[in-house]
């Protein structure tokens, strides 16, 4: 009899896979939420800031419940310095910047599109990673999906459009570059590095407010505790456990699904409490995109 694959959960097993799944995502999406319920009220710096440091009290508590290490080792350094900036405080700032200039759906999908970043950047740099024809396709269908999502703001100069989608494209960028780089790091466990990178996130964003917009932009998160609390926790310590639990119990392409829920998640979190709409263009652009992403990442 052949044996099961690693990562084949059973029947009772694919249904506790099913609800980590969409609970990380929904968590994970609400950071939008509450970003945009943060926007003109905190600064960019200071919000990406008081989100990781929090992240990073809360992942100190669970190393301290399970009797893990908390403080880095010396060869830790590196490797959490890149990641916190890559997956940290850079990515964070640019997409709390972004929802002062576009829709949370439309940056929500553009986030989406890391997988074809990360696509196109593997197949220029590891050799077994190389696009097959129809993950080409893909890539094309992801990066049409873009532009129509986009639509012509972005080809108008200095708007509000054009600014949105280039901060959250780097964000994208951001992230796939990040992703990439992680998976060279196998001496570091993955939540480590998950501490790692809002430890670096906290140690350079809550400075950088205090440098550039002053005293008041760190004041000003006592002001709206409850949502930058949530933030913190709800929408990023909490999905980010979440998270490696799912890779440990389902593998990392079951738990890479969390990047097609997601923006569904905070797309229906801008209608129903942000009052957004969402128009056809929007939803086109969202679905081909996603059907570009499985393209582009499946392993046939």
């Amino acid at each position: 009899m052949l044996d099961k694959p690693a990562h084949s959960p059973s029947p009772a097993g694919r249904g506790e896979t099913l609800a980590l799944l969409v609970t990380c995502s929904c968590l994970w999406a609400s950071g939008f939420l509450f970003m945009r319920l943060l926007t003109g009220q905190i600064a960019p710096e200071a919000m990406a800031g008081a989100r990781a440091g929090i992240a990073a009290v809360l992942l100190c508590i669970l190393f301290a419940c399970r009797g893990e290490r908390i403080m880095p080792h010396s060869y830790e350094w590196g490797p959490f310095a890149v990641i916190g900036t890559l997956n940290g405080w850079l990515p964070n700032i640019l997409t709390a910047f972004a929802l002062t200039q576009i829709s949370t759906a439309s940056s929500a999908m553009i986030q989406a599109s890391g997988p074809l970043i990360v696509a196109v950047l593997a197949h220029f740099l590891f050799a077994e990673e190389r696009l097959s024809l129809h993950r080409f396709a893909g890539v094309l269908l992801g990066f049409l999906g873009m532009g129509l999502l986009i639509g012509p703001d972005a080809l108008v100069p200095g708007t509000n459009g054009q600014i949105g989608f280039f901060a959250m494209t780097s964000v994208a960028v951001c992230y796939a570059v990040g992703n990439l780089y992680t998976r060279r790091v196998r001496a570091i466990p993955p939540l480590r590095l998950a501490l790692g990178q809002q430890i670096i996130s906290s140690l350079v964003a809550l400075p950088l407010a205090f440098v550039l917009k002053g005293p008041e932009a760190l004041l000003a998160l006592a002001d709206h505790w409850i949502y930058v609390l949530a933030l913190g926790s709800l929408a990023t310590a909490v999905p980010i456990s979440l998270f490696m639990m799912l890779i440990s119990k389902a593998g990392p392409t079951r738990a890479a699904m969390v990047g097609y829920l997601m923006p569904i998640f905070a797309t229906g979190f801008s209608i129903l409490f942000l009052g957004e709409s969402v128009g056809l263009r929007e939803v086109l652009g969202g679905l081909v995109i996603l059907s570009g992403i499985w393209l582009a990442t499946s392993k046939r």
